[in-house]
């Protein structure tokens, strides 16, 4: 079946094109070449003055796996408050802060997503978040496994094991728990605050194991490199949201020597020590460090005012953010010889100082990088804000007007201390296409997604150009998923499932003889049990497994 979209505002940075009228034509699923002059178009859809876009990329959202579970199950308030009713096509589903898996995959489609990524799966919950995943409709997955406070690597760097090994046992994680990269949070942090240590900054040793964060990142980021796992590691740093934590950032990307790497919800790490409050912006120096050093890229995790809920890995840093909790609940998790994660929910308020200057930080972050290709748009949902939010975030990037107006309206001393007002700078449409399609697919190296050229897959997303970014960004005209129409004047109108993106690297095996001995004498779960197939990912006709090669 051939489907032509006529006459389009096309913006599809891959190939440099910028705004311009062209045709796009789609056959079994893909974006193929003009066909001949003889060729029957089954489906013309006429889109004068419309802009097409590939479909969106979300590289870094919680939507699968224990501690979002965790969430949905304590917030019966958010869910109350949004419950979705049944349709003809869609199932009934609730909850914005932490949404149902059902609700996650029609709101993302409804916004011209067409896939998005888990960044905290941890192997030995990986059953569970590729359940929910497959449970997601209308969108594509994938997840980054979580290494670095787990006793197995612990054990491997305290004992000194070389880089090969280490390497060896990312590569048989990534292919027991399906994953896509791998993600490290609080490097060695979630396992010190087991022996209750409760700080750990980037040269500080691990009580237990005698071992640093700058080791485990630097182990880390060479068995990604060694491995060829197209996208950095996935760097959650020390000290988040710590008064003064600009210098830890700072030193991190110092600390990786030029390779390759992803600094997550960077917004949460780019806070000073200066003024009467002791909280000060420190963006300005991380956009200058990320601007000179072309090995690292960024999502910002922006803020935005309202009700959520904090779910993260990371339970030092949430154990410490208990006490403003709101409502006041908070669970704080321990996971076997794994992790650990904390749930607590929080209400970021404009005249609050702290939270209006978080506000501000993200801005002014997204404003000062100046390559869109580094920097990607988050709200580390449902960390800084639901990803249903995302539009307004446009908004504010592309409309420096409708940006100082806000501002206006938050905490005085906070907009006072920014430097938000005097930046002119406002995000293009084709700036746009970059950060939320272009770049993620290319970090994630998803060469058929997030671009609009011949053999991409047909995930597009169709707008009316309107002067309000948030209203265009909120209801797309149409969204193609794999080629075939899903979306339709922001209402669902098919739905699909999406496929799961994997990777499998090629490792020794050997590595299985140590883990092996350790499963038997520590685990509650077999070796054998531990790891996942593919068939567990497309079970009951769900999805389909897509491997992506490696570099």
């Amino acid at each position: 079946m051939y489907i032509k979209l006529s006459n389009g505002k096309v913006y599809d940075p891959v190939h440099g094109i910028n705004g311009e009228q062209r045709d796009i034509y789609i056959r079994d699923g893909q974006i193929t070449r003009k066909p001949s002059s003889n060729t029957k178009i089954d489906k013309v859809y006429d889109l004068n003055g419309k802009i097409i876009m590939a479909g969106a990329i979300d590289i870094h959202t919680h939507i699968g796996g224990g501690k979002v579970n965790i969430a949905r199950m304590m917030l019966p308030e958010d869910h109350q408050a949004d419950l979705v009713s049944r349709t003809e096509l869609t199932r009934s589903g609730c909850g914005n802060a932490a949404p149902s898996t059902l609700t996650t995959g029609y709101r993302y489609a409804e916004m011209g997503y067409t896939a998005c990524f888990e960044p905290a799966m941890l192997p030995s919950n990986a059953r569970q978040s590729h359940m929910e995943m497959a449970d997601t409709p209308m969108v594509d997955k994938g997840a980054y496994a979580m290494l670095g406070s787990d006793d197995f690597f612990l054990r491997m760097l305290s004992s000194k094991k070389d880089q090969a090994a280490i390497s060896d046992y990312v590569g048989w994680t990534i292919n027991a728990s399906k994953a896509m990269g791998i993600k490290v949070v609080n490097p060695g942090g979630i396992s010190a605050f087991k022996f209750n240590q409760r700080q750990l900054d980037l040269d500080e040793q691990n009580s237990h194991y005698g071992v640093s964060p700058r080791e485990i990142l630097l182990s880390l980021i060479r068995a990604v490199t060694e491995l060829g796992i197209p996208h950095p590691l996935h760097v959650h740093g020390c000290n988040l949201g710590v008064p003064g934590n600009v210098e830890t950032t700072l030193d991190t990307i110092k600390a990786v020597e030029g390779m390759r790497m992803h600094m997550t919800h960077v917004q949460f790490h780019s806070y000073g020590t200066e003024g009467d409050k002791k909280f000060s912006s420190g963006a300005a120096e991380i956009a200058e460090a990320i601007n000179k050093n072309p090995n690292v890229s960024v999502d910002v995790g922006q803020i935005l005012f309202n009700q959520t809920v904090t779910a993260s890995g990371d339970s030092l840093h949430q154990y410490a953010g208990h006490w403003h909790a709101h409502p006041k609940k908070w669970v704080i998790m321990d996971i076997e010889c794994d992790a650990g994660c904390g749930v607590v929910p929080f209400k970021y308020r404009d005249k609050n100082f702290v939270n209006a200057l978080q506000w501000a930080i993200g801005l002014e972050l997204f404003l000062l990088v100046e390559d869109p290709w580094r920097i990607f748009l988050t709200t580390d949902h449902p960390n800084g804000a639901p990803f249903t939010s995302y539009p307004h975030l446009i908004r504010l990037l592309m409309d420096k007007s409708f940006r100082n107006d806000m501002l206006s309206t938050i905490n005085k001393e906070a907009a006072k201390t920014s430097t938000l007002g005097s930046i002119d700078r406002e995000y293009s449409l084709y700036e746009i296409a970059i950060m939320t399609r272009a770049a993620p697919a290319r970090s994630l190296g998803l060469k058929s997604r997030g671009h609009l050229g011949s053999g991409a897959i047909a995930d597009i997303t169709v707008y009316t150009e309107q002067k309000n970014k948030e209203k265009m960004f909120s209801t797309p005209d149409y969204v193609f998923k794999d080629g075939e129409l899903i979306v339709k004047n922001g209402k669902i109108v098919k739905v699909v499932n999406g496929g799961t993106h994997i990777l499998k690297p090629e490792f020794d095996k050997g590595i299985e003889k140590s883990l092996k001995r350790y499963f038997d004498d520590f685990q509650t779960v077999s070796l054998g049990n531990y790891k996942m197939h593919d068939d567990e990912i497309i079970e009951d006709g769900r999805g389909k497994v897509i491997v992506q090669p490696c570099m």
